[in-house]
């Protein structure tokens, strides 16, 4: 399928939007190698930036990628373990996770707000004139800190004003070495719910793509829609990526097409609905659809009036291609052949069931002892669900399930339980427990005989847990070294989870940091202003958790 000007028309609008943006300078000192790109559909969430290789390794020199000022460095936040935010004048904001630390001058502004609030972690901001930064100045050195699993660069560039989040490559592509184009692996056919089939059948089916070009006619009747599992891929390495652009023609005209460029974070939750996640969860590999679901508003879509969904209404060869497009303009197309065929198609049994959460106004879920609270617009489509009510012995509340698969709404929806039990003690330590691969707390305001909360994932199970139980802490003593004498504690909270911890020596605050991948903290005495006398001190910590149960712990140590 020939394009000649389709192709020149994607050429110049190619050149002309990346052009508008300022070509930065790349974060490390060595040739960038991704080990993933922005925008790859992950389970609740896009890939919200572009992960450097650092050879598998921590300790190496970070960059900012141009001119500005640090506003921000975070600890401990959003997964991103020690972060440094950039401001550059042009508009936008660069951001640098999982660093390992960063340099003495950013490092020494940051330990004075810490001191000043008591705690290791959170938003620390700076004003203008505080960390100004040149562009190609040392910040930092890469680690393993937060959600990483492996010591890379994880670099997000965000629209200052409004922070969406922005492909890197807009601003640091110029760095990298890409020839390869996507490749497509397979291609899903989604007929719609009594409204069409594909090849004889009302359920959804794959098709693998041997060939650029499917040689196997296929047929369908009535609305179908189409997705599509593919990868982009780089010379350097063996990793592969999300698809940048993705176009879907019939019989040549596009229904259908997205550009991973950037994403509001609100619109995070719905790579659910664009992606096929049902399939992920059963498979780990992702389908984009070439068709948007009713209640999908991410503006990296666009499509025809039928929402790229494909009504095959007259007998006749509907000739149907995909086009993939990387960064570098690198390109892969994907062509068959669809005949259309008169077919019975069944009528829908979606919503034989009275219980519907509408996508697309206030839902109001009532079952005994539960109200869930979905507002418009948290659902990609009319979605039916099938709750069930346990009743638990003794327990503080009923134990609620509302669907039996992975179902995630876009944001998080206010839930009540109430609480059965007459006895309890003090209302203030309850709180409501979602158990979903691990057990999670979901907030706990009592009011009138009910605990409100937060819920997303409706296939956890929700009830109500009490808390009255301090964390523990345990003391791992007190070593020297070159570096200097270091304090160890380990702090766990099996119930409600930690809230906030701080420690004394001598009523002297000193600042106690989370030690990476472990439940450990530790405070490296030089860094404070306890002078070493050689001589017994009182170290006093104290642990507090999110029902405010609070433990404190006294020793001696000699320093």
């Amino acid at each position: 399928m020939k394009k000649p000007f389709l192709a020149l028309a994607l050429v110049i609008w190619l050149t002309s939007s990346v052009s508008a943006l300022p070509r930065y300078a790349s974060p490390v000192n060595y040739d960038v190698v991704l080990a993933g790109n922005f925008g790859e559909p992950r389970p609740n969430h896009f890939h919200g930036g572009v992960d450097v290789k650092t050879g598998g390794v921590e300790g190496k020199p970070i960059f900012s990628i141009g001119g500005g000022y640090i506003s921000m460095v975070t600890v401990g936040m959003f997964g991103f373990g020690n972060a440094v935010y950039v401001h550059h004048p042009e508009g936008y904001t660069s951001i640098y996770c999982h660093l390992k630390k960063f340099t003495p001058q950013i490092t020494a502004l940051l330990r004075k707000q810490q001191y000043a609030r008591h705690a290791a972690e959170g938003e620390f901001h700076f004003r203008p004139y505080e960390l100004p930064v040149a562009e190609g100045q040392l910040i930092a050195v890469s680690g393993n800190t937060g959600a990483s699993t492996a010591p890379h660069l994880h670099l997000e560039i965000h629209d200052t004003k409004t922070w969406q989040m922005l492909d890197p490559l807009d601003f640091i592509g110029h760095h990298l070495q890409d020839t390869q184009p996507p490749q497509g692996h397979a291609l899903m056919a989604y007929p719609q719910e009594g409204e069409g089939v594909f090849a004889g059948g009302s359920i959804q089916q794959s098709i693998g793509l041997s060939s650029h070009e499917l040689p196997h006619h296929y047929s369908a009747w009535g609305k179908v829609g189409f997705g599509l599992w593919a990868n982009d891929y780089m010379e350097a390495t063996y990793n592969h990526y999300g698809i940048r652009r993705m176009q879907f023609f019939v019989d040549d005209r596009e229904v259908f097409a997205s550009d991973v460029s950037g994403i509001p974070v609100n619109q995070n939750m719905q790579v659910n609905a664009w992606g096929d996640y049902d399939h992920y969860l059963r498979s780990h590999v992702w389908y984009m659809k070439a068709f948007v679901e009713p209640g999908v508003s991410l503006p990296i879509l666009k499509t025809d009036a039928l929402r790229g969904i494909i009504d095959f209404n007259e007998e006749r060869p509907y000739h149907l291609c995909f086009v993939l497009t990387d960064y570098k303009g690198n390109e892969s197309r994907y062509g068959f052949t669809v005949e259309g065929k008169p077919s019975d198609i069944k009528k829908s049994q979606l919503f034989a069931s009275s219980r519907v959460l509408r996508y697309d106004r206030l839902n109001n879920v009532q079952l005994p002892g539960l109200l869930l609270i979905v507002r418009p617009h948290m659902l990609a489509k009319n979605t039916p669900y099938q709750p069930k009510v346990m009743k638990k012995a003794n327990g503080y509340s009923d134990v609620y399930q509302l669907t039996a698969k992975s179902f995630q709404l876009f944001d998080y929806q206010p839930i009540a339980l109430r609480v059965n039990r007459s006895d309890v003690k003090d209302p203030s330590k309850l709180y409501i427990v979602a158990h979903w691969g691990a057990d999670r707390y979901m907030g706990g305001r009592y009011e009138d005989g009910w605990v409100w909360g937060r819920a997303r994932e409706l296939s956890a199970t929700y009830e109500l847990a009490y808390d009255d139980q301090p964390p523990t802490i345990h003391f791992q003593g007190l070593s020297h070294s070159r570096q200097g004498a270091v304090i160890r504690l380990s702090l766990t909270d099996e119930k409600s989870g930690l809230l906030r911890y701080e420690g004394f020596v001598d009523n002297e605050f000193v600042l106690f940091e989370p030690v990476a991948k472990s439940s450990t903290v530790e405070c490296r005495l030089k860094n404070s202003s306890v002078k070493p006398l050689g001589k017994p001190r009182t170290l006093i910590f104290t642990a507090e958790d999110n029902r405010h149960n609070k433990q404190t712990f006294k020793t001696q140590i000699t320093y």
